[in-house]
């Protein structure tokens, strides 16, 4: 991949603290994006934010939640006020609530679906007015989950907005496709990231029981983010790519 393959392009990414976000801004920034990082964790947002800059990258944090519409359209203004435009919104926040399905309170599913739903169909809905404005096309990319492909205890709640981004980003081919913007969504499964990294039953398990003998770094899956928010997949839109060392072809329960 190119090292200026994004130079110039504006990003906005949301929970993008650490973990998988944090790793699709970083290589974003690499490639010559310039990136607004949101987190709701500011101590996170600003760390983060310091790292990339110190490697060279463009990034600006800011703090506030995915969740909240209003805020979302806050940070499309802010990347617009800061870069002048906006090219590629990433939908990365999402919050994990298990729980069993007998005794599962509104409060729970209420705050999961205004997260991983109302955050990712709020800033599909901002950037893509942004870049209709712009006349000149852009990326928008969602987070899924393998569980929104196959059952998991305790976390039916998670796996319904997972699917459910799943289907968003195919519905909205019909109204983005006109104005030359494309949307994609992303699956990863287990992946190793700051909470499990020294989690060696984690990690042994889901080496077991996945194909490919590994769970996924996050490399692995910022590398998928970025072919599907580049260049090269522009005639790509409304699909899922599925990033999981093939354990949803066998999807033994960890």
């Amino acid at each position: 991949m190119s090292e200026n393959l994004f130079n110039g392009q504006v990003v906005v990414i949301t929970g993008a603290g650490q973990g998988i976000g944090y790793e699709i801004a970083r290589q974003l920034c690499r490639h010559g994006a310039k990136t607004i990082l949101n987190d709701i964790d500011e101590q996170l947002a600003t760390r983060a934010a310091q790292q990339i800059e110190r490697e060279g990258g463009s990034c600006i944090p800011i703090t506030g939640n995915a969740g909240d519409s209003s805020f979302v359209c806050k940070m499309v203004e802010e990347a617009v006020r800061r870069f002048g435009c906006l090219n590629i919104a990433i939908a990365n926040a999402g919050i994990t609530i298990f729980g069993d399905f007998f005794g599962y309170s509104p409060e729970a599913l209420q705050k999961v679906m205004s997260v991983n739903l109302g955050g990712s169909f709020f800033l599909a809905q901002a950037a893509a007015r942004q870049m209709k404005t712009q006349q000149d096309g852009g990326s928008i990319l969602l987070m899924s989950s393998v569980t929104g492909h196959q059952a998991h205890k305790n976390l039916a709640a998670y796996g319904m907005t997972k699917a459910g981004i799943e289907m968003l980003a195919k519905t909205l081919v019909v109204e983005l496709s006109p104005f030359n913007i494309s949307i994609n969504a992303i699956a990863p499964g287990a992946t190793v990231t700051e909470r499990t990294i020294g989690d060696l039953e984690y990690i042994n398990t889901w080496s077991q029981i996945t194909p490919m003998g590994r769970p996924a770094g996050v490399s692995d899956i910022a590398n998928a983010a970025l072919f599907l928010v580049s260049p090269s997949s522009r005639h790509i839109t409304g699909q899922t790519l599925v990033i999981d060392g093939g354990w949803t072809s066998i999807s033994p329960q960890p």
